[in-house]
């Protein structure tokens, strides 16, 4: 099963629209690929020859190419014959469909061989991704061989479709996903103007299964790209020549520059696609003193169903949600909070999560939490790492209207020093400090960061639990914290010396306290705007006029 959780999948598209690159990408993360190709004929027709020939080159000396010629009974053969750690992509049924009716191939049950392939695809162990024409939304054909190949691929894609995972339709190079595998989010609608009621987002519940990235090692010094370090500095400098009648951007700049650095232009495009990470974690002992545990389950039950504030300013947002339970963590003041295997498992699980993001055509990401002890554990990671003092950054403990529980703060603050405390004389490295006071939702979070960094997905911050990853992640790979940006500090001393540690500058300051995510998700429409002004402004006349 692939890191999104889907096995099979199907790719539509029209000619030239983009459907075979888009399938390429759905499994680009696997180590081989075996590239099951339909075509046959080619031999006396040289512009199809080019066609077949541009698709060799865009695959991965990795991939091998095997080819099931004139025989369409060989497909359900290759079906058969995959083991459950292979990776096939068949490219395209429109050939296979060709070889169907073939003269040659005739007299057969055509049914029955469209049905043996979709039970061939339905329990086929190893992972799947098939792409076809869509030949419904054009004239009926006016020949009777053109009606027949229409009317049997409609049938062979509706016969797919329904034993597949997932299915996604691709027009003009833009893909959308049509059919979404079970456990999979759904996406937020997106508001067609301000004044229209946002319609609720409908995530599902991502629970914590760790699907096998055995080739990612976890240790001090891994190797993830930087954002284009020459885009970024060339779009702050192309601020200053825009034509506009105030001062400029301001401090909103930063997003600008930001933008350019991670999608390498200097006129970025503002993320038109986001999804926010909802991470919920239990955290054992004093750390969750003050905090009402059906409380946060409310909270988290709301997000599931697609109700609550988080849901409501994804939808403004055009976001979708991944609802994200974390395992539980241990007692920081009693002994480790998580063991090796499940700071590794929790650490796997978040870059799946930003490599799901991608394949699904995310451009950035948004961590949000909402559990119990996540600020206590935060605090911890930041005093471990960066030498802060507990007390001086742990929040305080809101009860319910507002008002301020000072005893469970105590018991809070007593909790992070026990578990400092007990960890004077051990390693601190990163790992060592997920497994001793993290925990696994800043295991995940942490992962999460590292995984968007390598799939060069940017990531908005806001929060304790966010910027607690970005420290540890930090650690791991130093990369990571440059595809990070602080969307808005809010109030937290907290959220402000972590973000100073990584050198991340609030680009708003608005002074929120809505919760992680929420900050960011409000401050989000306001960023997309200075971006998308920034990259839509031509030079003013007299400076371009100064460059002729």
């Amino acid at each position: 099963m692939s890191v999104d959780r889907w096995n099979t999948a199907l790719v539509l598209g029209g000619i030239r629209s983009g459907k075979s690159a888009f399938a390429e990408e759905l499994v680009a993360d696997a180590a081989s690929v075996r590239y099951v190709a339909t075509a046959v004929g080619a031999e006396d027709d040289p512009e199809w020859m080019g066609r077949i020939e541009a698709h060799q080159r865009r695959r991965p000396q990795t991939w091998s190419t095997e080819e099931t010629g004139p025989d369409p009974a060989r497909l359900a053969a290759v079906l058969a014959e995959a083991k459950p750690d292979e990776t096939l992509l068949i490219d395209d049924l429109g050939g296979w469909v060709a070889a169907l009716l073939d003269p040659a191939n005739q007299p057969q049950d055509d049914v029955a061989m469209v049905a043996a392939l979709a039970e061939a695809v339905r329990e086929c162990a190893g992972r799947v991704v098939l792409v076809s024409p869509e030949v419904g939304l054009s004239l009926v054909p006016a020949t009777v061989v053109g009606r027949a190949f229409a009317d049997a691929l409609g049938t062979t894609n509706q016969a797919l479709a329904a034993v597949v995972d997932r299915v996604a339709l691709v027009v003009a190079g833009q893909h959308t996903w049509i059919k979404a595998a079970a456990g999979r989010p759904r996406p937020a609608q997106q508001l067609v103007a301000p004044s229209v009621e946002p319609t609720p987002v409908q995530p599902a519940t991502i629970q914590s299964d760790f699907s096998d990235i055995s080739d990612i090692v976890f240790e001090s010094g891994m190797d993830l790209p930087m954002p284009d370090q020459d885009a970024g500095p060339d779009a702050h400098d192309r601020l200053g020549t825009l034509d506009l009648t105030g001062a400029g951007l301001g401090a909103l700049g930063e997003a600008v520059e930001f933008a350019a650095a991670t999608q390498g232009t200097v006129t970025p495009q503002p993320w038109s696609a986001v999804r926010v990470l909802l991470l919920s974690g239990t955290h054992a002992g004093g750390s969750g003193a003050g905090t009402d545990p059906a409380d946060v389950d409310r909270r988290v039950a709301e997000a599931e169903a697609g109700t609550g504030p988080l849901i409501r300013l994804a939808g403004q947002a055009g976001a979708d949600v991944a609802v994200v339970r974390a395992a539980g963590s241990g007692a920081m003041e009693d002994g480790p909070v998580l063991d090796a295997g499940e700071v590794e498992a929790a650490l796997r699980h978040g870059w799946q999560l930003a490599a799901a993001a991608r394949a699904d055509g995310k451009d950035a990401l948004v961590i949000a939490a909402c559990g119990t002890g996540a600020e206590a554990a935060a605090t911890a990671v930041l005093a471990a790492t960066t030498g802060a003092e507990p007390v001086a950054v742990l929040p305080r403990v809101l009860a319910a209207g507002g008002t301020i529980d000072d005893n469970a703060w105590m018991v809070r603050c007593a909790a992070v020093r026990d578990g400092l405390h007990r960890i004077r004389t051990k390693s601190r490295g990163a790992l060592d400090i997920l497994a001793q006071v993290g925990g696994a939702d800043v295991a995940v979070a942490t992962g999460a960061l590292l995984g968007a960094a390598a799939h060069r997905l940017p990531v908005l911050l806001d929060g304790p639990v966010g910027i607690a990853a970005g420290l540890v992640a930090r650690d791991l790979g130093s990369q990571a914290r440059h595809w990070c940006l602080l969307a808005d500090a809010g109030t937290s001393e907290l959220v402000q010396q972590g973000a100073d540690v990584l050198g991340l500058t609030p680009v708003t300051e608005l002074g929120l306290d809505l919760g992680e995510g929420l900050n960011a998700l409000t401050a989000l429409p306001v960023l997309r705007t200075v971006i998308g002004l920034a990259g839509a402004l031509p030079t003013h006349p007299a400076l371009a006029e100064n460059t002729d």
